[in-house]
């Protein structure tokens, strides 16, 4: 689990990187498909993922507005705010918590359970998701996209 959230950060960290050479406009330019611009897509990604981990610890998962994180700086404070708080929670799971029932009272009065390896399998593939879109939209302003290999980087060190 721990190695593809880490995946997910170490590319989220070089599409910021990637991004500072767009201005703001092009972040902030509405976009067909995900959520709607860049910007917005990584403020999303972010507070998808932070909520998800709230809500398993049983913690409140406050909503933010993304008008308050207009500018890549922003989104990247937002970031540094939250992840702490899912690291830690990343770096704790262990095998007895694949199984654990999340249980979903949706407003309709139907229940869904899941377990909550599928919803840690659910938020690393969102993001992964995501990072599709931004490399669609990384070809048609003309630029490379960040790679999204997981080979090469890494991640796990062999013996």
């Amino acid at each position: 689990m721990e190695t593809f959230f880490r995946y997910n950060w170490m590319v989220r960290e070089q599409w910021y990187a990637w991004c500072e050479d767009l201005p703001l406009e092009e972040l902030l330019r509405p976009r067909t498909g995900g959520v709607g611009s860049i910007l917005k897509t990584f403020f999303h990604i972010i507070d998808v993922e932070w909520s998800w981990l709230q809500i398993l610890q049983g913690k409140p998962d406050g909503a933010e507005d993304f008008e308050h994180y207009k500018s890549l700086e922003a989104v990247r404070q937002f970031d540094r705010k939250l992840r702490p708080d899912v690291e830690a929670f990343v770096l704790a799971w262990d095998t007895s918590m694949e199984k654990k029932a999340h249980i979903d009272h949706l407003p309709n009065g139907k229940v869904v359970i899941d377990s909550w390896g599928e919803v840690m399998r659910h938020v690393i593939a969102h993001e992964i998701h995501h990072m599709g879109q931004l490399s669609v939209w990384a070809r048609e302003l003309g630029k490379e996209p960040v790679s999204a290999n997981v080979i090469g980087k890494g991640l796990i060190i062999p013996d």
